[in-house]
C-alpha cells in the first residue's frame, strides 16, 4: 500500500495539534489486514484521553482530505508515546539532562546490560551516565538499545 511519507503527516498535523494545545511527536503507519495511521502526542503536563479525543476530533476532516494512503481505508488513531517511551530526539535527551533516566545496552558494560542514573550529558552521538557518587561514564548511542525517563514504582 502505498502512502505519504510520515514526515509529510507530521507537518501537515502540527498547526491543527498545536490549536488543541498539543504536540504532535511521531507518526507511525502499520500495514496490513487492518491498516492503520497512528498519531503520537504529548502536551506539557501529560497526555490524557480527554486530549487524545480532542485532537481526534480536530484531525478527522483535515486528515481525510490530506489522503495519507490516497484513497484506501484506514483506521485513525491518536495515542501517547507513554510514560516509559524511549528517547529519539534531541530534544528528548536534552530536555532530561540531570533526570533520572533507564538505559538499556546491547551488550554489557562493566558486566551490565542495565543501568540507571543520572543523565549528565548528550551529544548526539554519545551519553553521559552518572550512576553514583564515584562512577559516571560515556556510552556511544550505537551501544545503546533504549534510554527512557526512570520510573519509580513507590
Amino acid at each position: 500500500m502505498k502512502v505519504k511519507s510520515n514526515q509529510e503527516i507530521l507537518e501537515f498535523c502540527q498547526p491543527i495539534a498545536e490549536q488543541v494545545g498539543v504536540n504532535v511527536v511521531e507518526v507511525e503507519f502499520k500495514q496490513g489486514k487492518n491498516p492503520s495511521l497512528t498519531i503520537f502526542i504529548e502536551k506539557e503536563g501529560g497526555v490524557d484521553l480527554d486530549s487524545c479525543e480532542k485532537f481526534h476530533r480536530a484531525i478527522d476532516a483535515p486528515i481525510d482530505e490530506l489522503d495519507p494512503t490516497f484513497g484506501l481505508p484506514y483506521t485513525l488513531n491518536v495515542s501517547s508515546l507513554g510514560i516509559d517511551r524511549p528517547f529519539k530526539t534531541e530534544k528528548d535527551f536534552s530536555s532530561h539532562i540531570g533526570q533520572r533516566v533507564e538505559v538499556k545496552l546491547y551488550a554489557s558494560i562493566r558486566g551490565k546490560k542495565f543501568y540507571d542514573g543520572i543523565l549528565t550529558a548528550y551529544d548526539g552521538h554519545s551519553i553521559t551516565l552518572k550512576v553514583d557518587e564515584k562512577t559516571t561514564f560515556t556510552i556511544e548511542l550505537k551501544n545503546v538499545v533504549k534510554v527512557n525517563e526512570y520510573i519509580d514504582f513507590v
